[in-house]
């Protein structure tokens, strides 16, 4: 999909302004709004235009996922962009669709069952994830109402110094899917992974095994 490009456009046509001396409140009035007026279901494109926000981070550190289930996922590093993450193993490789996604590992059998990274310059400013909002549970339900789905679960962690927002959707359409952001290196990081709702149970730990070991930077 072209869910950070479209947004970033969605902003721009709004011209959102916000002032410096309302701090805040102000902030999270136009995150709010980009929420409302986007159709494409992610509120990614708010930090082209905002700055960083100090907000509070979770306390404890959780650690970078490293098992590999027994030969089910393998280890791939991104050298020129940056990054890694543990994928599944025999899975189709695509590499970057303009505007879509830089990586994609999709299954042999079902194409619905894909993971997809991908990434988009933010400003300078723009530090963590955490300028998105500080309810991480109010964006997942607003970025629901927006996909026709249901928001199953949305957490937080904080791994290595980087803040990771992580939502679980059941899409009307039949599509379950997990979606993580964060932001590192300035540069916005998008990680979904899909399958069908069906089939969601059987994919539910890999899935959630391949989030949490993907990092937006090189060890």
């Amino acid at each position: 999909t072209l869910i950070i490009a479209s947004l970033i456009q969605s902003i721009n046509a709004l011209n959102l302004q916000v002032p410096q001396n309302k701090g805040v409140s102000s902030r999270r009035e136009a995150f709010s709004k980009v929420l409302s007026v986007s159709s494409s279901g992610a509120a990614i494109a708010a930090f082209a235009g905002l700055p960083n926000v100090a907000l509070a981070y979770p306390s404890d550190e959780t650690p970078k996922t490293t098992t590999r289930m027994g030969g089910l996922l393998e280890k791939y590093q991104d050298s020129t962009r940056g990054w890694t993450i543990l994928c599944p193993s025999g899975w189709n490789k695509f590499e970057g669709e303009v505007g879509a996604y830089d990586v994609k590992w999709q299954d042999l059998v079902d194409p619905r069952e894909n993971i997809k990274v991908s990434s988009t310059p933010v400003k300078s400013t723009t530090t963590s994830i955490a300028a998105l909002g500080e309810d991480v549970k109010a964006i997942g339900e607003s970025l629901a109402t927006k996909r026709n789905a249901k928001l199953v679960k949305s957490e937080e962690r904080l791994t290595e110094g980087i803040l990771f927002y992580t939502f679980d959707f059941a899409i009307a359409d039949g599509t379950h899917q997990l979606l993580q952001l964060c932001v590192n290196k300035g540069k916005i990081w998008s990680l979904d992974a899909n399958t069908t709702e069906k089939r969601w149970s059987k994919r539910e730990e890999l899935y959630y095994n391949v989030l949490g070991s993907f990092m937006p930077k090189l060890a």
